[in-house]
C-alpha cells in the first residue's frame, strides 16, 4: 500500500540533509532540482496522511502526543525551507508566499502546544504589530527602541540555536543508533522543533524583505515610461555664421567667406527669440532712450583712450585689404 508516513518524512529529511551539504555550485543544476522536486513531492504526501489521520488536534497537550509522533510535526518546516529552494525566477512570488504560509504554519502548530517562546509573524506580509497603538505610523524618525529590541532578540536567537544545535549533535547517535530511551527520544525531537522555529522566523523576516524588493521592483516595471510634462519641440540645428557687432562689421567679414552668412547681434537675437530659444532682454521700466545711450555715451569715454583708438583704427584699416583667414597657409586652403 505504498511508502509509509515514517518513510516519506524520512526520504523527505535525507533529500533536505543532501541539499544543504550540497557542494553543488548552482542551485539550479538539475540534479540538486531533481531532488527538491522530490523531498517535496514526499514531504506534500506526507502532510496528507497526518490532515488525514488528524494526528494533531488544538485542543490537545504536548504531553498527549506520542514521542514518535513528535517529528510529524516538522512537515510544514520542511516543505516551507525546500519551497524556498526552487530556482523559477517567473514564480518567485508564488514561492516566497507558499514558503511563507508553511513556516506560519509550522509556528501557530508549535505555538498551540506551548513549545517555544516567541511572537508569531503577522499574517501577511507588510502588516508589521505595533505594540504602541497611539505611536505614528509614518513618523520619520525610527523607532530606535524596536530596532534595539529586535537586534538583542536576534542575537539572543542565534545563542539559542546554536545551543539547540550542540545538544542535536550530541544526541543524534544515541537516538540513530536506537540505544536512546522513550524521555531522550522526545527531548531530540523537541529540541529540533525548537531549532526550526528559529529557522523559521528568519525566514519568514527574509521572505518579507524579498517580497518588499519584489513589488517595488514590479512597480518600477508597470510605471509609464517617457518623459514627465508634454514633449519638447526638436530644435532646428543652428547654421554656422560669423557674428558681428552690426551692419558694417557684417559687411566687413563678409567680403572673405562670401559661401558663409554673416549675422549681426540684433540680426541673432530675434533668430533666436523666434525659435523660442532666448527672449528679449527686458528693459528697466522707466528708462528711456536717451538715459540709455547717456550711459552707453559714459562708458566709451571711459575706454576712449588715444592709443587704444589708434590700434583699433589701424586693425580696422587693415582689414579691409585684408581678407579673414589671409596668412593662415596651414590648412593651405
Amino acid at each position: 500500500g505504498g511508502p509509509r508516513l515514517a518513510e516519506l518524512l524520512a526520504l523527505g529529511r535525507r533529500l533536505w540533509d543532501e541539499l544543504e551539504a550540497s557542494t553543488e555550485p548552482s542551485s539550479g543544476a538539475p540534479a540538486v532540482q531533481d531532488k527538491v522536486r522530490q523531498g517535496l513531492d514526499a514531504l506534500q504526501r506526507a502532510t496528507a496522511m497526518v490532515t488525514q489521520l488528524e494526528l494533531f488536534s488544538e485542543n490537545e497537550e504536548l504531553e498527549e502526543i506520542a514521542s514518535a509522533d513528535l517529528k510529524f510535526m516538522l512537515l510544514p518546516a520542511l516543505l516551507g525551507a525546500l519551497t524556498l529552494k526552487q530556482v523559477d525566477l517567473s514564480r518567485r512570488k508564488e514561492h516566497l508566499e507558499s514558503a511563507r504560509e508553511h513556516f506560519l504554519r509550522f509556528l501557530k502548530l508549535c505555538r498551540n502546544y506551548g513549545l517555544g517562546s516567541f511572537q508569531l509573524p503577522p499574517s501577511t506580509p507588510g502588516q508589521e504589530e505595533t505594540g504602541n497603538p497611539s505611536a505614528p505610523r509614518d513618523s520619520a524618525q525610527p523607532n530606535l527602541v524596536a530596532m534595539a529590541m529586535s537586534r538583542a532578540a536576534k542575537i539572543e536567537r542565534y545563542k539559542q540555536k546554536k545551543e539547540l544545535e550542540n545538544k542535536l549533535a550530541s544526541m543524534s547517535s544515541l537516538v540513530e543508533s536506537g540505544t536512546a530511551d522513550e524521555d531522550q527520544i522526545r527531548e531530540f525531537y523537541i529540541l529540533q522543533i525548537q531549532k526550526w522555529i528559529s529557522t523559521s522566523l528568519e525566514e519568514i523576516e527574509s521572505i518579507d524583505q524579498e517580497l518588499v524588493i519584489l513589488k517595488s521592483r514590479d512597480a518600477a516595471k508597470q510605471a509609464p515610461a517617457g518623459p514627465r510634462g508634454p514633449p519638447r519641440p526638436a530644435r532646428t540645428p543652428m547654421k554656422p555664421f560669423i557674428l558681428t557687432r552690426d551692419a558694417a562689421q557684417a559687411r566687413v567679414f563678409g567680403a572673405g567667406y562670401p559661401g558663409l552668412p554673416t549675422m549681426t547681434v540684433d540680426d541673432w537675437y530675434e533668430q533666436r527669440r523666434k525659435q523660442g530659444i532666448v527672449s528679449t532682454p527686458q528693459r528697466v521700466p522707466g528708462a528711456g532712450d536717451e538715459e540709455l545711450q547717456k550711459q552707453q555715451k559714459e562708458t566709451e569715454e571711459e575706454e576712449d583712450d588715444e592709443e587704444a583708438l589708434r590700434k583699433a583704427r589701424d586693425w580696422d584699416d587693415w582689414k579691409d585689404t585684408h581678407p579673414r583667414g589671409y596668412g593662415n597657409r596651414h590648412n593651405m586652403g
